[in-house]
Order: C-alpha cells, then sequence, then structure tokens
C-alpha cells in the first residue's frame, strides 16, 4: 500500500511516520483492497489553539471508489486516530453493501405463497 503524506504546518510534519505507521495499522485487514491512502494535516486556525487540527484521510479503492473523511481535535494524534476509524468504517460498510445479494420482490412474494 501507498501512502501520502502531507503537512501544510511544520508540527504536523513531524508526525509524519507515526501517521504512516497508524495508516498502514487501521488498514492491515484491508491492504489488499485500498493500494493508496493519503493523509494531510492542516491547522485550521493557526497558532490561537483550539480544536483546528484538521486531519483528512482519503482511500482510494476500485472496490469502492474513494473515501475521504476529515476530522477536527485539539491535537494531531486525535485527529488522525478519529479520521482513520471513520474511514475503516465507511469502507467496510461500503463493501459490504456492494457484496450482499439485494432480494428480488418476486422472489418473496413466490416465497409467501
Amino acid at each position: 500500500m501507498q501512502v501520502i503524506f502531507e503537512s501544510r504546518d511544520a508540527e504536523g510534519a513531524q508526525m509524519r511516520e507515526l501517521s504512516i505507521e497508524r495508516v498502514r495499522f487501521a488498514l492491515r485487514r484491508l491492504n489488499a483492497l485500498v493500494p493508496r491512502a493519503k493523509v494531510q494535516f492542516s491547522d485550521v486556525n493557526g497558532p490561537r489553539g483550539g480544536v483546528d487540527k484538521r486531519c483528512q484521510v482519503e482511500l482510494s479503492t476500485e472496490a469502492a471508489g474513494t473515501v475521504v473523511i476529515a476530522s477536527l481535535a485539539r491535537d494531531w494524534r486525535t485527529a488522525l486516530d478519529r479520521a482513520l476509524g471513520r474511514a475503516t468504517r465507511v469502507l467496510t460498510r461500503s463493501l459490504q453493501r456492494k457484496q450482499k445479494p439485494t432480494r428480488d420482490r418476486t422472489a418473496k412474494l413466490a416465497l409467501d405463497s
């Protein structure tokens, strides 16, 4: 899996190695389905502080398309973990929907008779 890391903030750039490890760990079961993951860090309102650390995770898959999730938190690690958690849940759910066969209404009517 290719992991692309981008940061618009100097403090966020220090999280590069940890972010790549966390992405690979979170997607270890979906590794074959996700050939590319992109992580972007940005500080929304600069050095003023507060809940302003933004992490955007973009997962590119062939089966489910592209999944993009963004998260805001007080620190980079929390924003990354929240975004990865949501991204894996959304991706897993969309893959399950595609695998699940749709029930035909006529089949149900035939069973009821």
